[in-house]
């Protein structure tokens, strides 16, 4: 039913921002089909067929005291707003999960996204005038928690550790202010991570654009140095999961460098503090590689006339083979799409992912399935490209302004965030012939069923 695995249980999450995103998503007017188009059946029901999908993707942000400006708890809710869910629905704006149908690797996991089944239900649905069926085949409500909780917490308990920014007085009115206290990680042994997660205060969430804890450790010399980022909170993000195989090494001397980004919003933020929360793996584990996330630049100039587009690109090549464990889009409100291309050592080119309808109200960690991640071999060139526009059909921009790149706010950005597992030439053979054989055993077992 594209059940969510992590649920957004704090209902204030998100900033007022969003508030507004929900407003605008559900307004907008758009092509959409009908349920002669889709091809599905039109004897559908909201008790049978509408309201499970409605539970299990909507209803997590559609209710009460959570981020969305409506609630889908009850029946009269969704029929009031039928045609418009029908809309959002048929154009994949809503759930907001921009990944492309389609387009480069589609195995993720938590994936957001509604089946085409799902899609064609909704549809015929509302053509067929919203009919409510029979009480009897109405799903069992769900029980939604209000109470503050990390999102991971429900499949990984609380975090084991949690380090905090210094205290922060963001003010009601002003510009951008970044804020880059270095704090210590207060560790006693070295420990490797298995998942991460950023939490902004309450209020302060409303006024982080981004909070990024950046990890610092010591040279020979013993000077500090950056060694990238352990997770990076954007509007919408929920964190960061290594893969099984893999980890990140924290320091008992290791400090964490938080590069944070407020811009005010209407009110006093004073003592504003933003937690990153650690699970580890047991002491004593001993990872076979190692992860690390980077900030992967898009080079160019991003200059947006009235109604005018833009392009980036930017291109990395490893000296060793690497896996690619997932990929996130970043920009500002005119980023209209980013996509990644591998060029392989033989020539060959895969696209290997691509978001053709970014929305900076809602980052996304694309994390690939295990067996689905991109292998790339020593030499493997990863070409991105990013698209801009400014124009009138864009709601979130004053199109007849002129825009640049920058780090304000109101400014234009242009980089990928990717995690990368770093192989050698032994593990990167292994793996692939790991799923080589799977792949074989999963064909043949198709094959026997025919």
């Amino acid at each position: 039913m594209g059940t969510r695995f992590i649920h957004l249980s704090d209902h204030r999450l998100f900033s007022g921002a969003l508030v507004l995103a929900f407003l605008v998503a559900l307004a907008l007017p758009g092509q959409t089909l009908s349920a002669q188009e889709t091809g599905a059946d039109e004897d559908v029901t909201y008790t049978r067929d509408v309201a499970p999908i409605i539970q299990q993707n909507c209803q997590i942000c559609h209710r009460p005291s959570s981020v969305a400006p409506m609630s889908f708890m009850e029946y009269r809710d969704v029929r009031r707003y039928a045609r418009r869910i029908k809309d959002q629905v048929a154009r994949r704006l809503m759930p907001p999960y921009h990944y492309d149908t389609g387009n480069g690797i589609q195995e993720l996991k938590n994936d957001w996204r509604l089946s085409e089944e799902e899609i064609e239900t909704i549809v015929a649905w509302v053509d067929a005038g919203t009919p409510e069926g029979d009480l009897a085949d109405m799903p069992e409500p769900m029980v939604w928690r209000d109470e503050l909780m990390w999102q991971q917490e429900e499949r990984l308990g609380p975090p084991d550790h949690v380090i905090k920014t210094d205290p922060f007085d963001v003010p009601a009115q002003g510009a951008d202010t970044w804020w880059r206290p270095i704090v210590p990680t207060n560790l006693t042994t070295e420990r490797w991570i298995r998942a991460m997660e950023v939490r902004p205060s309450i209020p302060g969430r409303q006024v982080v654009h981004h909070a990024n804890p950046k990890l610092l450790r010591k040279d020979e010399e013993g000077e500090y140095q950056p060694l990238g980022n352990l997770s990076e909170y954007a509007m919408g993000k929920i964190g960061e999961i290594v893969p099984s195989d893999a980890a990140r090494l924290l320091k008992p001397d290791d400090k964490i460098e938080w590069d944070t980004h407020y811009y005010p919003m209407g009110f006093d933020a004073p003592g504003d503090q933003i937690e990153l929360g650690i699970w580890f793996y047991p002491e004593g584990y001993e990872p076979e590689f190692t992860q690390n996330l980077k900030l992967y630049p898009l080079q160019g100039d991003i200059f947006l006339e009235p109604g005018g587009t833009s392009m980036t690109q930017g291109f990395y090549r490893w000296d060793h083979p690497v896996r690619m464990d997932s990929f996130q889009p970043h920009g500002h409100v005119h980023l209209h799409g980013m996509s990644i291309r591998a060029i392989y050592p033989d020539g060959k080119q895969e696209l290997l992912s691509m978001v053709t309808d970014f929305d900076a109200r809602w980052h996304h960690s694309y994390i690939f399935d295990d067996d689905k991640s991109p292998m790339l071999p020593t030499g493997t060139v990863l070409v991105m490209t990013g698209w801009y526009e400014n124009s009138a059909d864009n709601p979130l921009t004053d199109s007849e302004m002129f825009f640049a790149r920058g780090s304000r706010t109101v400014d234009e950005m242009s980089h990928a965030w990717i995690a990368v597992t770093h192989l050698d030439e032994e593990g990167y053979e292994r793996i692939t012939a790991e799923r080589e054989a799977k792949s074989k055993v999963t064909s043949d077992d198709r094959d026997g069923s025919r």
